[in-house]
């Protein structure tokens, strides 16, 4: 059997009400002129949209097909024995040109329950934003049942909601269960468990060219929602040039950003997991099994295969990328 290599997937891009062209200007996206793209899928493993290889040999082999064949080479031992030859994160970008409805997802058990799925547990990274763009996370004081479906009935929802005014470099952890939403003009990278469960709670009157408005999972929310009040809905953390920083780590994911201009070793041989990068800005080679080398540009998703433990990567000009891998004690859960 071949050597697997670094993976780069064909996005799959997805048309949506409230989606724009701005995932082309802010991450090169290929957008089909006059199409309204709020997501590509990067890397998926979801049902019906699972991704295609790109590059290399391995070019039109779907994911599935290759967790297949290549098991704990690919994904991870341990992760290949939780998940089988589902892949477990769905990685995307998102063009908000307009505001998308008010949701909440489902934990892992709801989801199990209803739907025989995972829950969507997920975290964004703002890539971009314009002047005064907010984004929805929570509630904004104290809340229950009773008076959060009065709100609903009223027609006045978005006002017992936490909105968040919100930049490049921001940071939301959204839990299976939180209320969330987010706002006109954000590009955002969102990564998440592989789940396509959304419950739609408020879509703004909102219709379609038909008149038609969308569907809302008002009892179905109900039961899916965290009622409860947190002091802080944003994620703080510190980043250091040339080294990879923890943003965020939960059960299932982890997520550093590596901003670097100089020429850095990754040495992964502790970790059970296959590796992701996103490249949010600059340029940058990989040099893998010492001689081999593939360039990733901005925009581009890369997945680098469990069975490879040593990388050096090296900047074209000024890179930044986000990090995402299975941390070993998910498994334990």
């Amino acid at each position: 059997m071949s050597q697997l290599y670094p993976l780069k997937f064909k996005p799959i891009l997805k048309e949506k009400i409230w989606g724009g062209q701005n995932l082309k200007s802010s991450l090169n996206k290929n957008i089909p002129t006059n199409q309204k793209i709020g997501e590509s899928w990067e890397i998926s493993g979801v049902q019906n949209n699972v991704s295609v290889v790109e590059n290399g040999f391995l070019a039109g082999n779907s994911l599935d097909e290759l967790i297949e064949v290549y098991m704990g080479d690919l994904v991870g031992d341990k992760i290949y024995e939780q998940f089988g030859i589902e892949f477990p994160l769905l990685i995307k970008y998102i063009d908000a040109n307009d505001v998308l409805s008010i949701q909440v997802h489902p934990d892992d058990e709801l989801a199990m329950q209803r739907h025989r799925s995972y829950g969507k547990t997920e975290m964004w990274y703002v890539v971009d934003a314009k002047k005064n763009s907010e984004l929805i996370s929570g509630f904004n004081h104290e809340m229950d049942k009773e008076h959060y479906l009065q709100h609903l009935k009223n027609n006045e929802l978005p006002q017992i909601l936490n909105s968040v005014k919100v930049k490049a470099g921001d940071v939301f952890y959204i839990p299976a269960g939180r209320v969330h939403a987010i706002g006109a003009g954000i590009v955002l990278a969102e990564i998440q468990q592989t789940s396509d469960i959304t419950y739609r709670i408020f879509d703004w009157n909102r219709k379609d060219e038909q008149g038609n408005e969308r569907e809302l999972h008002t009892e179905q929310a109900l039961d899916a929602i965290d009622f409860k009040l947190y002091d802080s809905y944003k994620t703080n953390y510190v980043h250091e040039k040339n080294t990879s920083s923890e943003v965020n780590i939960s059960k299932y994911f982890q997520i550093n950003i590596l901003e670097f201009d100089q020429v850095i070793e990754k040495v992964y041989n502790l970790l059970d997991s296959f590796v992701i990068y996103m490249c949010l800005e600059g340029e940058f080679e990989i040099e893998y099994y010492e001689t081999e080398k593939i360039t990733v540009q901005k925009g581009e998703t890369i997945l680098i295969p469990a069975v490879i433990e040593h990388l050096v990567l090296k900047p074209v000009v000024q890179s930044k990328l986000l990090e995402v891998y299975i941390p070993e004690h998910s498994n334990e859960n």
